[in-house]
């Protein structure tokens, strides 16, 4: 019989396959906090308090299923590199400029996937949906150009508005947005789902 394939070496730990509400306390979890920390104590107090979050976010995800979400743990690691160089340094420049940092990231690892035939996309996220190659493929053009799209707006509301204005934005704009996003790729998805396989006679 063939089967399609499922992630190998090891990459079970990785996939994000976990419950939805898991998903949205380890994305807007953090956020809040740095949102609320920021509204009372100021951006370098809510740059350690992200910093804690973010860290705890992960570890509950591994302790309870087991799976550490890719994207939940490249943000954790960029989280505190660019929130100790702001504490640090004493500029928040390097926490505002994270988010631009991490968009362009992936969006040249999506890039340098498709340039070595490899659709990372499916890797991560394809035990939730079931979508053909094709599909994958041109998912992962459309996240790309979408991840570039957000740094630039990053860039232009940190270096042209306040502080204040830029973690408002971060949180009430730029993940509803992603969300709005995602939620515009589902006729996509269901327009190449994946074949399923036949048994052998």
């Amino acid at each position: 019989m063939n089967q399609q394939s499922e992630p190998v070496r090891g990459d079970e730990a990785f996939v994000d396959d976990q419950p939805s509400w898991m998903k949205l306390a380890i994305d807007l979890g953090p956020l809040a906090v740095f949102f609320l920390a920021n509204w009372k104590l100021g951006i370098y107090q809510a740059t350690g308090a992200f910093m804690v979050a973010v860290t705890v976010a992960v570890i509950i995800s591994w302790l309870v299923h087991r799976t550490l979400p890719l994207m939940a743990l490249i943000t954790m690691v960029l989280v505190l590199l660019f929130g100790t160089m702001t504490l640090w340094l004493h500029d928040d420049t390097f926490i505002k400029m994270k988010p631009t940092f991490a968009n362009l990231l992936i969006a040249a690892f999506l890039v340098g996937g498709l340039l070595f035939r490899q659709l990372f996309m499916k890797r991560i996220f394809g035990s939730a949906f079931r979508v053909s190659d094709e599909g994958w493929r041109i998912l992962t053009y459309r996240w790309i150009g979408w991840l570039i799209f957000c740094a630039v707006i990053n860039e232009i509301v940190w270096r042209n508005f306040t502080t204040d204005f830029w973690v408002t934005f971060k949180v009430f704009g730029t993940m509803p947005l992603t969300m709005a996003f995602m939620f515009a790729q589902m006729p996509l998805i269901k327009r190449y789902p994946m074949e399923r396989a036949t048994p052998a006679e």
